[in-house]
């Protein structure tokens, strides 16, 4: 395993113990809302904190991009590394002590992400990816699902919920795709979606307007477990655009030509 991704296991576990800890009395916990339905509470920051301080003294000099502390050079700033970190993708989830949320922690060079951990720390379930080197839940070698058409296949995503003016272009897309497909899914933590897709669980995923630390593990636990990701135009962008497509090869094309089919609504998303 490359050290670099036994540093961020260790950091997502660090992380995870503070939420585990949190998740046992939630009426206590400070929330914040950035903005309408965006909510920062206590236990993001201690974690993010937490996992920031793991990843800093294994490596001083790598950039970070953090949801909750934005984006700082490393010790030097010159690394062309940077880590890209979300303490706790699902936090709505986790205020209503719905157990759908997990921590993302992945490592770019450049515009390339290279290591990926997603943890669940409900079911104690760990993702990871080195690329070039498969992907793997908690030992278990991933690979994407072997269906090959729609209408076979479970679709996951996420209803806009922060900027709404997308919102009747989704439910267009939304509304084929629930007859196209055998079902749809919204469980609420897109990384937790994306390591679906890489174990088979899911087929398919599709979303607009997520953040990098959204999408940066998830994307590398796809693409090793034998999948394809891309932005609403079949290009390699989501990272930069937020709107990501993904799933098993064969589903992957049929999902992005029903996306396609809306393109123009779509790609203004």
């Amino acid at each position: 395993m490359h050290p670099a991704l036994n540093i961020a296991i260790k950091a997502a576990r660090r992380a995870s113990q503070i939420i585990n800890r949190a998740s046992v009395d939630l009426s206590h916990i400070q929330i914040v809302s950035k903005q309408p339905n965006d909510f920062v509470t206590e236990v993001d920051k201690a974690a993010e904190a937490a996992i920031i301080e793991v990843l800093r003294d294994a490596y001083p000099d790598f950039g970070i991009l953090a949801e909750e502390s934005g984006q700082t050079p490393g010790q030097g700033g010159g690394s062309e590394y940077q880590w890209i970190i979300d303490p706790l993708d699902g936090t709505t989830n986790f205020i209503h002590g719905f157990p759908q949320y997990a921590i993302s922690i992945a490592l770019a060079k450049g515009s390339q992400i290279e290591q990926a951990v997603v943890f669940d720390p409900n079911r104690n379930e760990l993702f990871t990816a080195s690329k070039g080197a498969g992907a793997f839940m908690n030992d278990r070698r991933l690979r994407v699902s072997k269906r090959i058409h729609l209408n076979d296949a479970l679709i996951g995503t996420g209803f806009p919920y922060r900027a709404f003016e997308h919102a009747d272009a989704y439910l267009t897309i939304f509304s084929e795709l629930t007859r196209k497909t055998s079902g749809m899914r919204r469980p609420g933590a897109a990384a937790l979606d994306l390591a679906y897709v890489a174990a088979g669980r899911l087929d398919g995923f599709w979303e607009f307007g997520l953040a990098p630390w959204d999408m940066a593990a998830g994307s590398l636990l796809i693409s090793e477990a034998g999948g394809l990701v891309s932005d609403l135009a079949g290009e390699a962008g989501y990272l930069d655009t937020g709107n990501v497509v993904a799933g098993a090869p064969k589903i992957f094309g049929q999902l992005l030509q029903v996306i396609q089919s809306h393109r123009t609504a779509a790609l203004q998303a």
